[in-house]
């Protein structure tokens, strides 16, 4: 299907159009363009120079720098009140009650799903530095605790900046189990590129459920952004996210945030569809797709841990989105993960507001959950 204007710069201006289908014996595709795209974004004429999506990735950590702690300390109030204890139990603390201590700062972190491995690591951290005589007060055992909660995030979890190599368009791909946020969180992820000036296209790769495609255009129109959907409801999803990334590259698009359809990390059969929409990408843009990024519910605590397993050995996740840790007191589950998979965790959903998806950053993490 031939779009309604030929291939434009990146400071080009278009009008709102929607091409017109050809309404032949094959699933037809249908793109719609919205917007104008020369406005904003200090990378608009940057795309085609090398670098460019390493200087986004960057400067996207960098403008949430400024108000991440202010968000990630109202996103996880359960998980710090589960916490809180800690900061009781260490106020008086003295060297005689040292298991008695370590026992309840054990059971508090076990509570906020750090998971009985990490958990005991941490602990045994922290008993060997007491006895040794490196830890001499309540003060100097918290800022272990941190340091050493920060360490286990930072060493298997490190490349927390999306990386989309440096061909256009890059290609990002969202999976995850149903009900996770992925349709969402793609909305989400859209519009924070697209406010870093990334001229960005969405994919309805969804094709299983009947109201996802509606939905992704309605966030399509929200960020003001591109989508290209499946016209017959016989199309595969690896065909329509072929002839996304196609549109991506005729069109000089930056990124192509690819939307698939949910599904449990035991149905093997619909596990099998990711593969071939991998596949399918990758012979459109060599090396695509950059990043697959799984979205886990962080209501769901360690239970998480079985289904990003299962997507990391089928299609290897490259990164994770963890959704909905605002209404969670397990935000422990988030360096369990790290931990257990060593899969950096790229942003984290801590509210309901378009805004509300952020860079993860390790530091400003483990000052939230432990304030």
């Amino acid at each position: 299907m031939a779009a309604t204007s030929s291939s434009s710069s990146l400071c080009a201006s278009f009008s709102s159009v929607i091409s017109r289908p050809y309404y032949g014996s094959q699933p037809q595709f249908v793109f719609f363009r919205t917007g104008n795209f020369g406005s904003g974004g200090r990378f608009r004429c940057m795309a085609g120079q090398t670098g460019f999506f390493t200087k986004l990735g960057r400067l996207i950590k960098e403008k949430a720098k400024s108000d991440v702690e202010k968000i990630f300390s109202g996103g996880f109030t359960k998980t710090r009140k589960n916490l809180a204890v800690i900061d009781e139990l260490l106020l008086y603390w003295n060297l005689s009650d040292t298991d008695r201590v370590l026992d309840e700062l054990e059971e508090a972190l076990l509570v906020s799903d750090f998971g009985p491995k990490i958990t005991i690591k941490i602990v045994e951290n922290l008993r060997e530095d007491i006895l040794s005589g490196k830890l001499k007060s309540g003060t100097e055992i918290k800022e272990a605790l941190k340091q050493n909660v920060l360490d286990l995030l930072t060493t298997k979890g490190s490349k927390t900046e999306l990386q989309l190599g440096f061909r256009k368009p890059a290609v990002i791909m969202i999976v995850g189990v149903n009900g996770g946020g992925k349709t969402t969180s793609l909305g989400k992820l859209a519009y924070r590129l697209k406010n870093e000036g990334a001229k960005i296209l969405m994919a309805a790769g969804d094709t299983f459920r009947a109201a996802a495609s509606d939905q992704l255009e309605i966030w399509a129109e929200r960020t003001d952004c591109e989508i290209v959907r499946a016209e017959s409801e016989k199309a595969k999803a690896s065909s329509v996210l072929t002839q996304a990334v196609k549109k991506g590259k005729e069109l000089g698009f930056d990124i192509v945030l690819c939307d698939t359809s949910g599904r449990l990390h035991t149905n093997y059969s619909l596990m099998e569809e990711l593969i071939s929409c991998k596949k399918a990408v990758s012979k459109v843009v060599p090396g695509a797709p950059n990043e697959i990024l799984l979205v886990l519910d962080g209501t769901t605590g360690l239970n998480m841990l079985p289904q990003a397993r299962e997507f990391n050995e089928v299609v290897g996740v490259t990164g994770l989105i963890l959704t909905k840790l605002d209404g969670s007191a397990r935000g422990g589950c988030v360096v369990s993960v790290v931990d257990e998979l060593g899969i950096p965790v790229k942003f984290v959903g801590v509210g309901e507001r378009v805004e509300d998806l952020q860079p993860f950053d390790a530091e400003a993490f483990v000052n939230a959950i432990f304030l």
